[in-house]
């Protein structure tokens, strides 16, 4: 028997997350009761930015490693593949499953946008095919409204390739977090930055989301069922320059689902040292091969993904790369 103090926090935190879902809270109870909900489930948020230069790259091909500092570290540093510069683990918790990848060659991590922007949103295998990735995951946050969004429109701050692509408002308040970025220098820059710092300061590729999980080694502070439980996506890197790609399962009608305490904790496993969420739900995706490998549900339970506006890769293609 679910204790219906439980069940509210539960749904109140599930469906305030969400953008297009929040009728499902509001329905039932008044502004106050969530609010004080809220506040009592809560993530920090950080008022500084990244400091990148304690990120410095290590090159696990010419090391020898037989001893690791504990078992994440043996999943994420044992029998490297060089050769394609990403490694898979599945993972498994109480009220989630997933997927972390290990992605070697940070040159090689770009983000991609649909060739509709402004309009249509593409499916992350698609956008996958298109821009020839070995792996890729779900990106920012798009215009979605009345939740049937087609996921042409991102928001917040859209760079590609050192140029900015797009730009729209970013509700930083309730999304918390803002620019997630990637420097010329191949380190993930987080910030509240605008569209004109970021271009000044060398970020070649972006997208707008959060909240930031971790930044410059220190942990968002969560309080009880912050976010509450469902599909989440992840981006992270660690001192050594290794980046993290992350995508947990869940069905939000059963109470499963990860919640933002689930994610802090994940990547602390793995050594992040800035990391912060991407879009969730049934957008959260992970692709290999151009196929999905985790399994999105929609609100009414079915079994499939939905267009995106943008998403991070590891290109196939190593030319012009850069030396890790």
């Amino acid at each position: 028997m679910v204790h219906i103090g439980g069940f509210r926090e539960w749904l109140i935190t599930t469906a305030m997350s969400t953008r297009s879902h929040q009728f499902l809270a509001t329905m039932f109870y008044s502004d106050k009761m969530i609010e004080e909900v809220l506040t009592r489930n809560s993530i920090s948020d950080f008022d500084f930015t990244s400091d990148l230069d304690n990120v410095q790259f290590i090159d696990y091909s010419k090391l020898e490693i037989s001893e690791f500092e504990n078992e994440y570290e043996k999943q994420i540093l044992e029998s490297i593949d060089f050769e394609n510069g990403y490694k898979i683990v599945e993972i498994k918790g109480e009220k989630y499953d997933g997927y972390v990848a290990a992605i070697y060659e940070p040159a090689r991590v770009d983000v991609v946008v649909t060739k509709y922007l402004g309009k249509d949103g593409q499916y992350l295998t698609k956008l996958s095919e298109q821009n020839n990735a070995l792996v890729a995951i779900t990106g920012g946050g798009f215009a979605d409204p009345t939740g049937g969004g087609t996921g042409g429109i991102p928001l917040g701050i859209t760079i590609d390739n050192g140029k900015l692509v797009y730009e729209t408002d970013y509700d930083k308040k309730s999304l918390k977090g803002g620019l997630v970025g990637l420097t010329k220098d191949n380190k993930l820059f987080l910030g509240d930055i605008t569209s004109k710092q970021a271009l000044a300061m060398g970020i070649r590729d972006s997208v707008s989301f959060g909240p930031y999980l971790i930044v410059n080694g220190i942990s968002a502070e969560v309080n009880g069922l912050a976010g509450g439980r469902s599909p989440r996506a992840a981006i992270g890197q660690r001192k050594d320059g290794i980046m993290l790609f992350l995508v947990l399962d869940g069905d939000r009608t059963l109470g499963r689902g990860a919640s933002y305490q689930d994610l802090v904790t994940i990547m602390e496993n793995y050594g992040a040292y800035n990391a912060s969420c991407l879009d969730g739900g049934t957008s959260a995706g992970m692709a290999v091969g151009n196929k999905l490998i985790n399994t999105p549900i929609t609100k009414s339970g079915k079994h499939m993904s939905r267009p995106i506006a943008t998403a991070f890769i590891l290109k196939a293609d190593k030319e012009n790369s850069g030396d890790f």
